[in-house]
């Protein structure tokens, strides 16, 4: 397909190439492609738009827009009011400085694609050396390769621009689907929003999505919601090391992602234009990604256990919290199944990344926190955020004797050098940016 558009072939449908790349198959979006990969092949720049991600994302975020009324929003502004007094009852992490946001699906957008960029810009690039060392690879094998360098070079950098073309694209179809579903900021586990300007943010559009079949008053819903997006808000305005840490671990886990390359060349030595199908189901499946690597499986189960002790920690700290809504434990469920299940957009960041966002871990962690609450009380359990070296492990979610065990018996004071940590990380000045 490349080939047949690199050399504009009268035969070649840019409907295919769009639906081999996962994009839908609409007029306005193949055209939009086709104007950029077109715009790709002229760059003299060796690296990927981000802002087309932003603008494919951001217009897809405007389709259905609907502006929420004055009342809508005076209720949920009421919502997180109320749930803000009620979080202080249960938790000793305390309120925010700054007010929760209402945002639209567009500000959603603009507000998170810094980190999901962060996050798929190592994929990416592995993908565009994927290609070009193909191409390196099949131009050494030829006789008197080492004349065509040059041109193998200025091949390269096309194939880099419109392979990042294609992924920056794709990238912005899913975090634009994604705008039409999350309900909140930390809707999907991972902190999307910067702490340092409140973390907290409500989309009043998909809540009134999220409550429409569910035959339960729309006011439980939005107190419920406001008290599950503040109080993991709350967690990371508090624990100042645990948004950096899981960023951190998920760039690092994706930048030692690499593609198959045996794979790819076996695609395209066998791909059919006109069925393109198998590709298709190739990239969903995650099969033209290699195998992990030790490194990564271990890294992947840290992950997936600090995701899962977030995440568990907000289920026990917002039901103690909304234990006065008469439909609190329906939404909860619904929130689990939700979670559990995934959403289109999600399952799609899966492929492009590599990654579930989904802790599987999520029940027994909860279940941990809720035996540490009832035998240790709530501040204890909420002291356990205030260090890394504190936080329960994967035996502790196991099994929460020991960890209470030693709750009990006393932790022992922290040394010089932690205490500097610790002062540092709980300075508020660092979350503001330096004056010059």
């Amino acid at each position: 397909m490349l080939r047949a558009f690199l050399e504009g072939g009268t035969d070649f449908d840019p409907a295919k190439l769009a639906g081999a790349a996962g994009l839908p198959d609409d007029p306005a979006m193949v055209a939009q492609l086709m104007a950029q990969l077109q715009s790709a092949l002229q760059s003299s720049g060796d690296g990927i738009n981000w802002g087309l991600a932003l603008e494919q994302a951001k217009g897809l975020a405007a389709r259905g827009t609907v502006v929420s009324l004055p009342a809508e929003r005076s209720q949920l502004e009421q919502a997180l009011h109320v749930a803000s007094l009620w979080l202080d009852e249960v938790t000793s992490i305390s309120e925010l400085g700054a007010e929760p946001r209402l945002m639209s699906r567009q500000e959603w957008v603009a507000a998170t694609m810094p980190v999901w960029t962060q996050l798929a810009e190592p994929v990416a690039t592995s993908i565009a050396r994927s290609l070009t060392d193909v191409l390196t690879q099949s131009a050494d094998s030829l006789d008197g390769a080492g004349e065509l360098d040059d041109m193998i070079a200025g091949a390269s950098q096309v194939m880099r621009n419109v392979g990042g073309t294609l992924f920056a694209m794709q990238l912005g179809q899913v975090v634009g689907q994604l705008s039409s579903e999350v309900v909140s900021g930390g809707d999907i586990g991972i902190p999307l929003l910067d702490s340092a300007e409140g973390g907290a943010a409500i989309l009043p559009q998909n809540v009134l999505g999220f409550g429409s079949g569910l035959d339960i008053p729309v006011d439980q819903v939005q107190l419920y919601l406001a008290v599950r997006e503040l109080a993991h808000a709350r967690l990371f305005k508090h624990a100042k090391w645990l948004r950096l840490q899981l960023l951190t671990s998920i760039t690092e886990y994706a930048r030692d992602i690499h593609i198959d390359t045996e794979r790819l060349e076996s695609l395209a030595a066998d791909f059919d234009p006109n069925n393109p199908e198998e590709l298709q189901a190739a990239m969903k499946s995650g099969a033209l990604i290699a195998q992990r690597t030790p490194e990564q499986v271990a890294a992947l189960g840290r992950l997936e256990t600090m995701l899962a002790l977030v995440e568990g920690w907000v289920d026990v700290v917002t039901a103690q919290a909304a234990k006065r809504l008469p439909s609190a434990a329906a939404i909860a469920e619904t929130v689990r199944r939700r979670r559990a299940s995934g959403g289109p957009a999600e399952s799609a960041f899966a492929t492009l990344v590599g990654l579930e966002l989904r802790p599987r871990r999520l029940r027994e962690a909860a279940a941990m926190w809720q035996r540490l609450t009832d035998e240790v009380g709530d501040e204890k359990r909420d002291e356990l955020w205030s260090h890394p070296d504190l936080v329960p492990t994967s035996e502790d979610i196991d099994d929460p004797s020991a960890l209470i065990a030693r709750i009990r018996a006393g932790a022992p004071e922290p040394d010089d050098i932690d205490q500097a940590i610790e002062d540092l990380l709980n300075d508020d000045s660092t979350d503001r940016p330096h004056e010059e």
